[in-house]
């Protein structure tokens, strides 16, 4: 850690913040960062009052929208307003683009592994992956080995984890390439700030981020089987109890298509119909937020009613598009994460650009028996697990709680990895108390169309709001902030402003509880 930054000297409401020796994203030892310099001024002159009063408002539009989540297994039964620190995360022009070409590299070779391991399967035949690590990970699905895919794109969307170590540098942690979530709750933190602190937004050149919904529907059109014109898109929900059903609901209300349940598809002659009062409809594309294991009784799991029987027929026949593919799984297999490099060295012949965390693999002997003898030292983690559950922080874990680990890693060492425990970047987050840092990743979306990359300017920041945590995810208690990517000497937009209102108009409120996919 650098402890040069705790003599860094916040003035106004910063003043006292302490930096605890980490790589703070808004002050350096000398004072505010050069991109945070207008909005520390800007914050810092508000009493502590002032900025109360600006939370409650965000808690209030929170709850008025029904962006709530469930606190389990409160007696109460009480729901709450997702957490949302006001204080904006910002990254500089130059940051994010180097950001954007490597999460843009990073998708590509991750499309190709996939296309390549459901057809030639070369690099496991040149011994770049090891083939037993692939044909026997949970997600992979030999059922589809073969099948074509529009584009021959597997992930379209996808949600890259990554953090910034003691040093500044950014890695990535995990890629969620199945059903990752969380773009609703980037969108709306926007929309919360502007109308809370509308006047940051003037003083600062943000890059709006109101196109993904516009984008993603381009995309999801695009893949309509045989040219289709007009295609019929739909998003396919577990339904009302899963967990990301605002996301569910949201994304479809933005893009203006329905949302379907399996109940309301089925399939005749490997066409998918959609119940409607007018009779069947063709549908043409399904962004799918049921994993793969509840998509299809016929092919996958028999006591599933999520899904829709004969679908995975009708995808194989050309006849609909899955949004992500089916398989997609196995390239955000954790075990699989520590050959990303490999596969971007062998796919696209370039080094790749950004950095990983340094990852010890179970199924390694030498590696199992370091996992198991430092586990104390490493962050264990389940290799299909998300949501911040099947982890292990080992510094901040009990005796007894590092022995059951220990043994469960050594029953199944496939299942599990180990990782060093990373000084995360931290964040002002404010309190009743006044601001504290606080850990934070950041979650970019990243849209795969035929021709093209698209990637949102910013994504969702996680916070560990419980003091000393390093685990962001909402179903442990983290939070979130508007990310704001600075547009350096281009003009202010006022596209986001103008499109506030529109979607402001458009909301619908859905209380549900928060978390649940990746």
């Amino acid at each position: 850690m650098n402890q040069e930054q705790n003599n860094s000297t916040p003035a106004g409401l910063f003043a006292g913040y302490d930096t605890g020796g980490f790589f703070d994203e808004m002050f350096e030892s000398s004072g505010p960062r050069p991109h945070y310099a207008r909005l520390a001024r800007t914050l810092g002159s508000l009493t502590a009052e002032e900025f109360r009063a600006r939370c409650q408002l965000a808690d209030l539009t929170l709850v008025n929208q029904g962006i709530t989540f469930t606190v389990y297994g409160d007696t109460k039964g009480v729901e709450k307003p997702f957490p949302v620190d006001l204080v904006p995360r910002v990254i500089p022009s130059d940051e994010w683009a180097l950001v954007e070409k490597g999460l843009s590299q990073r998708v590509r070779a991750l499309n190709l592994f996939l296309h390549d391991v459901y057809h030639d399967g070369k690099i496991l035949r040149d011994g770049i992956v090891p083939r037993d690590l692939i044909v026997n990970a949970p997600n992979y699905r030999r059922s589809f080995v073969g099948a074509d895919v529009p584009g021959d794109l597997y992930v379209h969307i996808c949600g890259t984890d990554l953090i910034r170590d003691e040093k500044g540098t950014y890695r990535v942690l995990e890629d969620n390439c199945r059903t990752p979530s969380g773009v609703s709750y980037m969108l709306e933190n926007r929309l919360i700030l502007m109308r809370v602190f509308p006047s940051l937004f003037s003083e600062n050149r943000v890059r709006p981020i109101d196109h993904y919904a516009a984008q993603l529907l381009h995309n999801l059109r695009d893949l309509a089987p045989h040219g289709r014109e007009d295609p019929n898109v739909v998003l396919l929900t577990p339904g009302v109890y899963n967990s990301a059903y605002f996301e569910h609901s949201f994304l479809a209300q933005q893009m203006g298509i329905e949302l379907v349940e399996g109940r309301d598809l089925f399939v005749d002659d490997n066409v998918v119909f959609m119940k409607t009062t007018r009779g069947p409809r063709r549908v043409d594309v399904i962004y799918r937020r049921i994993d793969d294991d509840f998509l299809d009784p016929l092919v996958f799991r028999s006591d599933s009613a999520l899904g829709v029987a004969g679908l995975v027929n009708a995808h194989r026949a050309g006849n609909v598009a899955l949004t992500n593919g089916i398989g997609t799984g196995v390239a955000d297999d954790k075990s699989v994460y520590p050959y990303v490099p490999a596969m971007i060295r062998y796919y696209l012949d370039q080094e790749p650009i950004l950095e990983q965390v340094p990852t010890y693999m179970g199924w390694k002997q030498d590696d199992l028996e370091y996992i198991c003898d430092h586990a104390h030292e490493l962050v264990i983690k389940a290799t299909n697990e998300s949501g911040g559950y099947g982890m292990l922080i080992g510094p901040q874990a009990a005796r007894q709680e590092l022995a059951e680990f220990v043994r469960n890693v050594r029953s199944n060492p496939r299942n599990y990895i180990g990782q060093p425990l990373i000084s995360l970047s931290r964040s002002p987050c404010f309190f009743d108390s006044g601001f504290e840092g606080r850990h934070i990743d950041l979650r970019p979306y990243i849209l795969c169309g035929r021709d093209d990359v698209t990637i949102v300017p910013g994504g969702l920041t996680r916070v560990a709001l419980r003091k000393g945590s390093y685990v962001v995810n909402s179903s442990q208690g983290g939070g979130s902030k508007d990310t704001w990517v600075i547009a350096g000497e281009l003009p202010v937009e006022t596209t986001q402003t103008q499109t506030m209102g529109r979607m402001v108009q458009t909301q619908t409120s859905f209380a549900a509880p928060v978390g649940g996919e990746q």
